[in-house]
């Protein structure tokens, strides 16, 4: 005799899906609460899909009471679970994802989202995030975009930032954005050939980027800056930007004098010898000078 026939069979995932979102938040039938950002907004959740959906949850919402004598207690914390630092908008957009695998995002929260999936160790939803922030990037955003990248370690949307801001650059570096990258990214951005703006107008960058960067961290401009100034290519300027750059260099000493010295001297030998190849290598948008024919053939 043939032994019994199984099969799994599917029914409508979209229906499925519907009526978990209906749990959303949905005080009725709840057993644990948050309370969420500097609104103290209340939110609802089940205990039972966040703990199967999370493991950070799941941590959470299997912690003794506060108060209890046996650390190995039973009973589970109904709350409330206190959680001043996120925005509701985005705890809700964490939940949505948990009760349907799907997520409502919009470019005001979704680099904060991302930021809380990184910390929840939700991957599926770390992915949906970066596909949206790729998709909508935009100049005044990529700036946030690429620090919040490098910060989680997101490569795939690191290449994509930078690629973006080596097609807009002159506009960038206007954004408040840019002044707010950190010495390491913003170090990254320079090291671009590709970058579409003239030298002297990095710097310039630079400049102002240093100095906001000063007051934030209450540090000197010199100390703030060491890192990205090692990226700026002195030498590709002509002599007369370079006589303006010292000027500018005697009221914050934002460039090394040595670093100056160099470019003199790769005009005095007119060849790039002593100077890293890097620093005299043009960059896409790079305004031509009648030196620099001088200095790629001789770059060390």
């Amino acid at each position: 005799m043939a032994g019994p026939c199984s099969a799994r069979l599917q029914g409508d995932v979209a229906a499925f899906t519907a009526a978990l979102r209906t749990l959303v938040n949905n005080p009725q039938f709840s057993d644990v609460m948050f309370v969420v950002g500097q609104e103290q907004q209340k939110v609802f959740a089940h205990r039972c899909v966040l703990a199967c959906r999370c493991q950070a949850f799941r941590g959470m919402l299997s912690q003794a009471p506060v108060g209890s004598q046996d650390s190995s207690s039973s009973v589970p914390p109904q709350g409330p679970f206190i959680l001043g630092n996120v925005q509701p908008e985005v705890f809700l957009a964490v939940i949505e994802f948990l009760y349907t695998n799907s997520v409502t995002l919009n470019s005001n929260i979704a680099l904060e989202v991302l930021t809380s999936s990184v910390e929840y160790g939700l991957q599926d939803l770390c992915k949906l995030c970066v596909k949206f922030i790729k998709d909508t990037l935009s100049v005044e955003q990529v700036c946030e975009a690429l620090q919040a990248a490098v910060t989680y370690g997101q490569v795939d949307l690191q290449q994509h930032c930078l690629a973006f801001i080596e097609g807009c650059t002159a506009a960038v570096v206007r954004t408040q954005g840019f002044r707010e990258l950190s010495d390491v990214v913003l170090a990254r951005v320079l090291r671009s050939d590709r970058l579409a703006v003239d030298e002297l107008d990095l710097v310039q960058a630079v400049r102002e980027w240093a100095h906001v960067s000063s007051a934030v961290l209450e540090r000197p401009v010199p100390e703030v800056a060491a890192l990205p100034v090692r990226e700026l290519r002195l030498p590709l300027l002509a002599p007369s930007e370079l006589v303006t750059l010292e000027s500018y260099n005697q009221q914050d000493l934002l460039i090394p004098v040595e670093h100056i010295a160099a470019a003199w001297r790769a005009h005095a030998l007119r060849r790039g010898s002593g100077v890293p190849s890097r620093l005299c290598r043009p960059r896409r948008g790079t305004r031509p000078r009648d030196h620099h024919r001088h200095l790629e053939p001789h770059a060390k």
